[in-house]
C-alpha cells in the first residue's frame, strides 16, 4: 500500500469550544515521513481526560488545529527501512508519546537509560506536538496516524484491540507507578479515584499481586463497582466522615489518579504506614490544595508524581495483561460519533473507559 491508496484525515479541534462536542471531520498533512516512521491504519482508539485538557486548552494554549487521541491501536500499513522491529501487516499500539531526543540533541542520561518518557531534551507528545522536522502531531481521532517506530509497540495476540487501546495511555499511567513503587506481595495499596484511571490502578495492583487493593473516591455509590473490578476494600470519603481516623496508617502506596484542586490531600497522607508513598497521576490545570509537610516529615514519607511509562514499561505492561487476562472496563463508540462521547466523558458516563473505533 502506498500514500496515494490512503489519506490523513480525522477530527479536528479548531478551538476551544471543541471540547464541546465541535470537532471538525478534515483532512490534514501529517509528519513529514522519515525512514524510521509508519503508517498505521488506526482500529481503535481509547478516549483520555488529556484530550479533553488538550482541545479546551485547559493545559496551556493549544497549536489548533489540533486532531487529539493518544490511545491507538491499528494495522502498520507502511514501514520505512529503518523501522525499529515492526513490519507491514503488524497490529501496534501508540501511546502518548511520539518522540524523545534518542540522544539526537547530544548524551541524554534519560533516554540512554531506557526512561525516553523522562527526555528532558525533546519531547513530542502523540498530538499538539512538533517533531524535529517542523511537523505536527495529530492524533488517533482518524483513520489513519503516522509516527516514529520507536514509539510503536506490538499488542500481544491475547489481547483485544478495543482493550488495549485504553492501556496506552491510561493503563501505563497507573501500572508505571505501581511497578516502580513496590507493589506486589506483602503491600496495601490504595487507589484514589475509582474512573478511567482509577480502575486501571486497581487491575493492575490486582495483576501485580498486592495483598490488599483500597478503592478511595468521594461517594459510596462506586463502591459496588470498585469491588467487582477487584478492590478488597473501599473508602468514602464524603460518605463517611471518620474514614481517615478509621483507616489511618493502614496502607504502603497510595497512587492518586484525582486531580481536583478540593481533594483532602492531607487526609490522603494520614493514610500511609511509615516509609509509605504517595505517588500523584492526576493532573490538573490547577494547583493541588496546599501540602501540610509534617507527615512527610514525621512518618518519612515520600510524595512524588509520575507520567505515562516507557517504552520498556508499556511491553512489560502488555505482557502482564496478556498473561494476567487483564480486561479493563470499556464502552466501544463508533469513530463518527466521537464528538457525542467527549460531551460524554466530561459528563461523567463513561464506565470506565471509552474506545472509539473505526
Amino acid at each position: 500500500m502506498t500514500t496515494e491508496d490512503y489519506k490523513f484525515e480525522g477530527w479536528m479541534g479548531l478551538d476551544p469550544s471543541s471540547a464541546e462536542g465541535k470537532m471538525v471531520w478534515q483532512e490534514y498533512e501529517p509528519k513529514v515521513w522519515e525512514d524510521n516512521d509508519i503508517d498505521i491504519k488506526v482500529t481503535h482508539c481509547g478516549i483520555c481526560g488529556s484530550d479533553l485538557h488538550t482541545l479546551r486548552s485547559g493545559w496551556g494554549p493549544t497549536k489548533y488545529p489540533c486532531v487529539v487521541g493518544h490511545e491507538i491501536v491499528g494495522i502498520v500499513v507502511r514501514a520505512g527501512s529503518k523501522a525499529e522491529g515492526i513490519k507491514v501487516g503488524d497490529r501496534v499500539g501508540v501511546g502518548a508519546q511520539n518522540d524523545s531526543c534518542l540522544g539526537r540533541k547530544g548524551d541524554c542520561e534519560e533516554c540512554a537509560s531506557g526512561q525516553e518518557n523522562l527526555c528532558s531534551k525533546f519531547m513530542v507528545g502523540t498530538y499538539n506536538g512538533i517533531y524535529m522536522n517542523g511537523s505536527k502531531s495529530y492524533g488517533g481521532y482518524a483513520r489513519y496516524h503516522r509516527c516514529p517506530s520507536h514509539f510503536a509497540f506490538k499488542i500481544p495476540d491475547e489481547i483485544d484491540s478495543a482493550d488495549a487501546a485504553p492501556m496506552m495511555c491510561g493503563g501505563v499511567t497507573t501500572y508505571s507507578p505501581l511497578k516502580r513503587n513496590g507493589c506486589g506481595p506483602g503491600k496495601t495499596v490504595g487507589i484514589v479515584g475509582v474512573g478511567g484511571l482509577g480502575h486501571f490502578g486497581i487491575l493492575w495492583a490486582r495483576a501485580l499481586g498486592a495483598d490488599k487493593v483500597v478503592g478511595i473516591s468521594r461517594k459510596a455509590a462506586k463502591k459496588d463497582e470498585a469491588l467487582e473490578v477487584g478492590a478488597d476494600e473501599y473508602i468514602a470519603t464524603d460518605d463517611d466522615e471518620d474514614w481517615m481516623k478509621k483507616n489511618a496508617g493502614t496502607l504502603d502506596l497510595i497512587v492518586c489518579t484525582v486531580s481536583s484542586p478540593k481533594m483532602p490531600l492531607n487526609d490522603y497522607l494520614q493514610l500511609l504506614r511509615s516509609n509509605g508513598r504517595f505517588i500523584q497521576v492526576g493532573a490538573p490545570e490547577g494547583p493541588l490544595p496546599a501540602l501540610n509537610v509534617f507527615p512527610l516529615i514525621m512518618k518519612n514519607i515520600f510524595f512524588g508524581g509520575s507520567a505515562i511509562g516507557s517504552p520498556t514499561e508499556i511491553r512489560e505492561m502488555l505482557q502482564l495483561a496478556a498473561d494476567k487476562k487483564v480486561k479493563p472496563w470499556i464502552m466501544k463508540v463508533p469513530m463518527e460519533d466521537a464528538n457525542k462521547a467527549i460531551v460524554d466523558l466530561y459528563a461523567g458516563k463513561a464506565r470506565f473507559r471509552y474506545t472509539l473505533c473505526n
